[in-house]
């Protein structure tokens, strides 16, 4: 680590005194995304490849906003950014991207290593303008959103819908993930999939619906559970789970795996599914943005990202799903001691109908069916339901909260002013005595 942060500032320093962007490459990712070794070796294998020495300058972001902000507004010259799927949307849309370059000449065109499920079924159902997603944006990790729950107290029936959220018997003990289009779309599709399945809508493309009717029936839905909601978290609900502060968790796929193993090393089960009735599903990708002054380092630099060996080791050191397929990475994820034989064809290809993959990572392609990308439709609307649901309407247990901490202010006053009356008093007392 000491080593990644000096190499880095070296290279802050380098491309500050130096005009020529030809050998620094700038790459803007989400903290602990990442192998980090990765960088140092492909600086040498960039070398390789093109007989050219580049610097890599890599820094890190929290949220999509910031990134997106640096850009659009800051003009920012990052050469490879990793933004969301309704991000990528937007960027596209607004000409914020500019093509990746697949001629890598004699090295490998390693992009191609992508899930076709990933290019074919998501990214193709960006809207664009009327520009090809794939052209612009290369898959990098995915996800879904679904339930961890603690199977002491919630059965696996229960999670096979949503209405798990409604039961009262959950009460207090129901976290949800502070991610209004995640939990939008997710229940937008559940709610649609009967007219999904009879053909009169599509899957990938109904979270462009931001009508006022369907935000009504979703914000209708939520406060429906509200009561029941002991918190809307945006990183601790995995942690309130392995220790069953909480019992269920409308969370993503990624959190779930880290719930799930660390909750195992202390010998508590978790578990994690997505609803049969539909949910959705999320992936963040490599981008060249607009202002970008290297593009053929930031091209050479994604089709390595897209190499099975690096793809199994970013996904080894930040515990998320690669969206690259091939034998190579089935074979390295599979596993028939820890998991039963599912179907993963949407993914891996016709040879994955029966193989022993993690569910939590590979949903059994019956699941995937039901599960939708989400779109940049919609966002003020959204957002000032979202903010109804959770300020203007908070939930029994958001009360009992507070109460709880005013309660314990005042306790704390009480027990100070008393301690200092009976100071006063034994004073008063020696003074007396004295006299």
């Amino acid at each position: 680590m000491k080593k990644f942060l000096f190499a880095t500032l070296t290279a802050l320093l380098l491309w500050g005194c130096s005009e020529d962007r030809n050998n620094i490459l700038k790459v803007y990712n989400w903290a602990d995304y990442i192998d980090e070794e990765l960088i140092g070796e492909f600086e040498q294998w960039y070398e390789e490849q093109t007989g050219e020495k580049v610097e890599v300058v890599y820094q890190t972001f929290d949220i999509n906003e910031t990134m997106l902000s640096k850009i659009e507004l800051g003009h920012e010259d990052y050469d490879v950014a990793c933004p969301s799927d309704y991000i990528i949307e937007r960027m596209l849309r607004n000409n914020l991207l500019l093509p990746i370059n697949r001629d890598f000449g004699d090295t490998p065109d390693y992009i191609g290593n992508v899930s076709p499920y990933i290019q074919d079924e998501v990214f193709s159902k960006i809207e664009g303008g009327g520009r090809n997603a794939n052209d612009y944006a290369v898959g990098y990790m995915w996800g879904t959103t679904g339930l961890l729950y603690n199977p002491k107290y919630v059965s696996d029936e229960d999670v096979k819908t949503w209405e798990v959220l409604r039961n009262p018997e959950f009460a207090g003990k129901i976290l949800i993930k502070d991610a209004f289009r995640d939990v939008y779309t997710s229940l937008l599709i559940s709610f649609y999939m009967d007219k999904i399945e009879s053909g009169q809508m599509e899957l990938q493309t109904i979270g462009f619906d931001a009508s006022a009717e369907s935000i009504a029936m979703v914000e209708e839905y939520l406060n429906s559970f509200k009561d029941n909601v002991a918190g809307w978290e945006a990183d601790f609900g995995k942690d309130q789970m392995t220790k069953e502060l909480a019992w269920l968790n409308l969370s993503w796929s990624g959190d779930a795996q880290w719930a799930i193993d660390e909750a195992a090393e202390i010998g508590l089960e978790l578990k994690y599914a997505i609803p049969e009735t539909g949910s959705s599903v999320w992936f963040d990708g490599w981008v060249i943005p607009k202002y970008a002054k290297n593009i053929k380092a930031a091209s050479y630099f994604i089709n390595y990202m897209c190499m099975p060996e690096n793809a199994v080791r970013n996904m080894d050191v930040s515990g998320y799903v690669s969206t690259i397929g091939g034998m190579e990475i089935l074979e390295a994820m599979s596993d028939p001691e820890s998991f039963d034989p599912i179907d993963v064809t949407y993914f891996f290809g016709e040879e994955a109908d029966s193989v022993c993959v993690n569910p939590v990572m590979y949903p059994d392609k019956r699941i995937m069916s039901r599960c939708g990308m989400m779109h940049d439709s919609g966002t003020e609307e959204l957002l000032k339901m979202w903010s109804r649901v959770k300020g203007d309407s908070a939930s029994v247990w958001t009360y009992i909260l507070i109460c709880i901490v005013f309660l314990s202010l005042i306790a704390a006053l009480i027990v100070k002013y008393a301690k200092k009356r009976y100071r006063r008093r034994r004073y008063a007392m020696k003074r007396r005595k004295r006299a």
